[in-house]
């Protein structure tokens, strides 16, 4: 073959190749920031559903959960790739421009999750929340401390697990890596420390500690706030 048409012919095979990967690439792109908007219109969506407070989607875009939450969508994938310190610089940011909600870079967050009034929560790395989940404000999703910790070993998980269509009251703490079963709500301001099976209702101001028999209570809160019933997920606020 002619070296003249030989290298006409692998120019040509080249650039196809290359056209190939720039179209996958462009692909890859636009897939990606189709499923960007589509979480944020449901981010939106569910706010409006659960919150009567709202008058139009509008106003929803002031709410500061969702700017904490969609900044910690942007830490979390820096945190996937091992970019650490800068993950930790859009949690810190996010924090601070919701007022207070510190979502670690390293938690996985499902679908429709909702902070409601979003002021004062904090949920750690290693939690793991499912779809259609709902925290109000001032709940910890935490460790037991770090003297607990230490003994774990590295990697280990440390904080809690919350099903899909969890709710967790004001005030609210679930310590450790502990399992919430899906569509069980914890009451204002109780302390669970133990794996709760599916559709459990713990009272508000209850403390469920660890090694507590199928998820109750060894112990009531004080006689103030036992008395609280959570009748359903409107009374956890």
């Amino acid at each position: 073959m002619n070296p003249l048409v030989r290298w006409r012919s692998k120019r040509q095979a080249g650039e196809r190749g290359k056209g190939g990967k720039e179209a996958k690439g462009s692909g890859e792109k636009g897939g990606t920031l189709r499923a960007v908007w589509r979480h944020a219109r449901e981010d939106v969506q569910v706010v409006c559903d659960k919150d009567p407070a709202v008058n139009s989607p509008f106003e929803v875009l002031l709410y500061p959960h969702l700017h904490a939450l969609w900044l910690y969508r942007a830490a979390h994938a820096l945190y996937l790739r091992d970019h650490r310190v800068a993950a930790r610089a859009v949690s810190l940011f996010g924090r601070v421009v919701s007022g207070g909600i510190d979502i670690h870079p390293g938690a996985r967050i499902g679908r429709r999750f909702f902070i409601d009034h979003g002021c004062g929560v904090v949920i750690g790395e290693t939690v793991r929340i499912g779809d259609d989940v709902m925290l109000y404000h001032l709940v910890t999703l935490g460790s037991v401390g770090w003297w607990h910790d230490q003994t774990r070993g590295p990697g280990a998980k440390r904080h809690p697990t919350l099903d899909d269509g969890v709710v967790v009251g004001t005030g609210a703490c679930v310590l450790g890596p502990v399992e919430i079963g899906a569509n069980s709500v914890v009451g204002a301001k109780a302390v669970v420390m133990t794996s709760l099976p599916s559709d459990t209702r713990v009272r508000a101001g209850q403390v469920v500690p660890h090694g507590s028999e199928n998820g109750s209570p060894r112990r009531a809160a004080p006689a103030t706030t036992v008395n609280l019933r959570v009748a359903d997920r409107r009374s956890t606020e």
